[in-house]
């Protein structure tokens, strides 16, 4: 699957979350998938987790986090 396709997985919905970029439209917020791989979480933990979320999904949600820094700089980030 092409990052193309990848990120015609991520949504956003003013009614959920407050726009924030969801994961098809599933009350799943991309943050939270970045979080729980960020503390360590593995793919197959998550996809246990939560039933609803596929592979491919947990693959949008780092294109999506590569898309959006690829066009931003670290001093951009708030650090601490």
């Amino acid at each position: 699957m092409n990052d193309t396709e990848l990120l015609s997985r991520i949504t956003s919905n003013p009614e959920i979350f407050g726009g924030k970029p969801i994961v098809r439209g599933m009350r799943i917020s991309v943050e939270l998938v970045l979080s729980l791989l960020a503390q360590g979480e593995t793919v197959e933990g998550i996809l246990a987790d939560y039933p609803g979320l596929t592979r491919a999904d947990v693959q949008a949600c780092l294109a999506y986090a590569r898309a959006v820094i690829a066009n931003d700089a670290l001093d951009a980030v708030k650090l601490g």
